[in-house]
């Protein structure tokens, strides 16, 4: 069953499904230019921002006292 055509997502250049060695990317190239752009945080799953650890929040807390 052929899923038909797709676009890369890097670069938009159309390839065929089944034929790709890297899909959804067209190339090696594409892949590891995606790869980079998540490590450097040019791309991310929106979400809340993680809450301060334990150790953080104790320290806060002891300079809001004195």
């Amino acid at each position: 069953m052929s899923r038909g055509r797709i676009q890369c997502p890097t670069c938009r250049r159309e390839l065929d499904w089944d034929n790709a060695p890297f899909r959804p990317f067209c190339s090696e190239r594409c892949r590891l230019v995606d790869l980079g752009a998540w490590l450097t945080e040019q791309r991310a799953i929106p979400g809340e921002t993680p809450a301060a650890s334990a150790g953080e929040d104790s320290e806060a807390t002891k300079q809001d006292a004195s």
